[in-house]
Parts: structure tokens; sequence; C-alpha cells
């Protein structure tokens, strides 16, 4: 046992020989509702709870007996307000099938969120040919509405995970991200490309991605930030494998058949992708009960805050994938073939930054790794990107290179967070309703920072990257002050 406080630290579960308590999350309007209870006489001492009238039946209908008492761990107090989630026994934590589950995902996320990823390097041809007569703001429409509606719809597949378990959602996502990347082959205008890669591509992707990251859920606890980072290193693969293959395909053999070659890759890892997934918990009652749209988690202030954090990361990490090949064109004279290799840097170091600070957060606490790695990228943005970004390629490799490492482990890190507010057959409802807010970035960043290049210059949309983060940052603080009870402390394990 670490000797900081770790906030997961559990309570028992209520099986057929045992009663789990759950620490219920306190929701923002809970101090008022105190406030007005106080004012009007009725209310009750705050460590006291309010008995129900119909235990039994409570209990068969949440699933958990609830308490808002916490007990301490390791001889110190531990923190209120923070869910209990399952026990560790309940999770294999390793063995054949839980790896096998952790590579269906790896393959899964390759083409999904690879292409996701790589997305740049396709809006910067475009821009050179098909559409060659449009601004990049109008060419950014293409990528932004792709990737906003491939982590936005995650609020509508995260309960349907939860409600059925992955098989069909992912054979469908499946199917369809193949019959986008074939049909964008023919694609030669903006509406076409829009209709291809922008919305079917996007319904596709929310489908392998919110299912992927989802199922890990299932078979890890203590290991998940290793094993959610090793899933997004297919992302990462694919983000440096994709590039690369286009910058050899594009000149040699065309548009068309470039997408086609990547899409018979597509096509091989998602078959196999496909026989290995499988759930490990099956959908409950409960969750069935439950509308698939829910508002009311958006009332756990823990939540409400880090999503605001993560709306950030995704302005910046997605602003600057999209923009990064344009940004080398226009604001220097480096070679034209500069936005290939700065994407594929970008996405190779990244692989690293999804390993790494995963396999870390699991020994110090995943939201005290994800605090230092938003320092970490936000360091080298000023360092580097901000000064040195027009006037040395040196520097700007430099920078693609830190930054994939910081901003993978923004991608690895995030889900093994939201793991830390839910329980794992909520996983998918949290995590689809988080990036349904926080996809509105994707929308409109990509546009945004085409404008800005093109209008004030490269650096001024630096600048503006490193505002956003920084706002980030402050938001991410208040998100693990609320998990650890509101308090300011740096020797906490969360």
């Amino acid at each position: 046992m670490d000797p900081i406080v770790n906030i997961t630290d559990q309570q028992n579960a209520p099986t057929a020989d045992s009663n789990r308590i759950y620490t219920e999350p306190e929701e923002i309007w809970d101090p008022i509702r105190r406030t007005v209870s106080k004012i009007t006489s009725r209310s009750k001492p705050d460590n006291e709870e309010k008995p129900s009238s119909h235990p039994q039946a409570e209990t068969q209908s949440h699933g958990r007996t609830r308490s808002h008492h916490t007990h301490p761990a390791n001889g110190l107090d531990s923190e209120p307000g923070l869910p209990v989630v399952d026990s560790e026994d309940d999770f294999p934590e390793g063995g054949l099938r839980a790896w096998l589950v952790v590579v269906s995902a790896w393959l899964m996320l390759f083409p999904s969120f690879g292409f996701m990823v790589s997305i740049g390097t396709l809006q910067d041809y475009w821009g050179q040919h098909q559409l060659s007569s449009m601004s990049a703001r109008d060419i950014g429409w293409i990528p932004s509405v792709f990737v906003y509606l491939s982590l936005a719809l995650g609020i509508w597949v995260g309960p349907l995970f939860d409600r059925y378990g992955p098989r069909w959602i992912a054979l469908s996502g499946s199917a369809a991200f193949l019959v986008m990347i074939f049909l964008l082959a023919e694609c030669y205008v903006f509406w076409q490309m829009i209709l291809c890669c922008g919305i079917l591509g996007g319904f596709a992707g929310a489908a392998l991605t919110t299912t992927s990251l989802a199922v890990v859920a299932h078979w890890f606890k203590e290991r998940r930030g290793l094993t959610q980072g090793i899933a997004m290193m297919g992302s990462s693969c694919g983000g440096l494998v994709i590039p690369l293959v286009l910058r050899t395909t594009l000149p040699k053999y065309g548009y068309a058949w470039s997408l086609r070659i990547l899409g018979f890759v597509f096509l091989f890892c998602l078959v196999i992708a496909n026989v290995l997934m499988k759930a490990r918990i099956p959908p409950s009652a409960a969750a069935k009960k439950k509308a698939i749209i829910s508002l009311s988690i958006y009332g756990d202030l823990r939540l409400s805050l880090f999503t605001l954090s993560v709306f950030g990361f995704e302005v910046v990490l997605f602003g600057g994938l999209g923009i990064l090949p344009t940004y080398a064109t226009l604001s220097t004279n480096f070679p034209p073939d500069t936005g290939f290799y700065l994407i594929a840097a970008l996405n190779g170091v990244s692989c690293l930054g999804r390993l790494l600070p995963g396999y870390v957060a699991d020994k110090i606490g995943r939201f005290n790794t994800l605090f230092v790695m938003i320092l970490f990228t936000l360091l080298w943005m000023l360092v580097l990107w901000l000064p040195l970004g027009t006037t040395s390629l040196a520097a700007l490799y430099a920078f693609a290179a830190l930054f994939g490492f910081g901003t993978g482990s923004w991608m690895a890190l995030t889900p093994a967070c939201v793991g830390q507010l839910c329980r794992a057959e909520e996983f998918g409802r949290y995590y689809g309703s988080m990036y349904f807010i926080a996809s509105l970035a994707t929308l409109v960043c990509i546009p945004i920072s085409g404008e800005l290049v093109e209008t004030v210059g490269p650096q001024p949309m630096v600048a503006f990257f490193c505002a956003i983060l920084g706002l980030s940052l402050i938001s991410f603080l208040f998100s693990r002050w609320a998990c650890i009870g509101r308090r300011w402390t740096l020797k906490v394990k969360v």
C-alpha cells in the first residue's frame, strides 16, 4: 500500500454475502440545498443520513447501498465526496483473456483514433489539390465535423455499451468506418467529403473509440492507467503510420488508391479486433432502465470541472494536429514535406507518452500524473513553439516530439481519470457524457486555427493555444481539489 492516501480505497461490495458502501459524489447544488434547509429549520446534521422508507427497494433499484461516510485509510483521513468503485477482487488485472481485450482495443484505435489524429495530413493535401480554391478555415470543417462527432456521440454510444455490451456496436462501427474510407477515395468536392468523412466517419469513429476504451475498463482497475495507455498506443501508431503511408503512396499511386490501401490495412485490423473483443461485466438491469442520455451526471462537480479542462485539451490537441502541417507551410520556408514528418514525429513520440505516464499514474495517482503532464506540455509550448516555431526547423521538430509526448499522456490518462469517478459498469455513460461537452472544442478549433494562421500570423495562434491550456490547467486543479474533499494538498494519491 502506498504511503500516501489512495482515494479509491475500497469498501465492501454488495454481493450475495456482503454489502457495499458507496460514497455518493456531492453535486453542485448540494450546498445550496443544505443552506435552504437550515433557513427553513428543516435541516438535519450534514453527517446524518435520511433513512429510506423502502430500503430494500432502493437497494434493488440502484444496485448499491449509499452512504455519506468514508473510512480512514492507511492511518490518515480518507477524503470525502469520492465514489468507491468495484473491489479489486472483481477485476482480473491480467490473464490471457484480459490482455487479448487490450490487443483488440489497440487494433480498433489504430484506424479510428489514428486516422483522427493524422487528419491534418489529408487536410493539407486537399488544400493543395481537390480543394485548392478554398481557404484553410473552410477546409478545416471536414476534420472538425469528423472529430467532433467521433467524440460527441459517445454520449449515445456509452450508455448503449453499458446496456448491451460491445459486440454489435463494434461490429457496426467497423463496417461503417470501412465504408467511409473506401467512399472517401471517390470524393473530390467539399460536400462529398463532409458527408462521407465528417458525418459517416464521425458516427463510425464514435462507435469504435468509445467501445474500445470502455471494454478495457471492465478488465483492469489497479493497472488501468497502464492498460488504457497501451490501448491508446494504437492511435499513436496509427498516427505515425498513416501519414508515412500517405507520404509514400500519394505521389506514386494517386489519391484514390492511397486511401484504398489504407482501407485494406484498416480491414485487417478491425476484423481481428472484433474477434478478440469481449466484455466481462454483463449488462445490468439497472443500466437498461436508465435513460440513454442523462444530464444529471453533470451535477457531479468533479466531472463538470474535469470536462471543462478536457475541453481545453481538445482545443490545443486537435487544433495543433490539424493546423501544424499548414502552419509549417505558411509561416516558414521549410521544405514542402515538413508537415508530413512533423505529424509523424508527433504521433511516433506520443506512443511513449501513452505508455510511460500511464505506468507512473498507477503508482502515484492518475490526476497527479496528468497535472504534471499538462505543465510539461505548456512549458515546451512557451519555450520552443512560441519563440522558435517559425525560425528553426530543428526547434519545430523538437517541439513536435515533446508536444506528442505530452498530449499522448492526456489521451491515455483522461479515460483512466474518468474511471476513478464512477463504477466500471458506468464508464461508458460517464466517458461519453464528458466528451459530449468537450468535443465541442474540436468542432471549432481547426477552423479557428486556420483563420488565425492566415489573418494574424502563426505566433498569435500559438499564444492563443498557450492561454487556452493555462485555463484548462486551472480548471483541472479545481477538479482535483473537488476530488480530495475540497482541500489543497499534494500528498494524496488521486
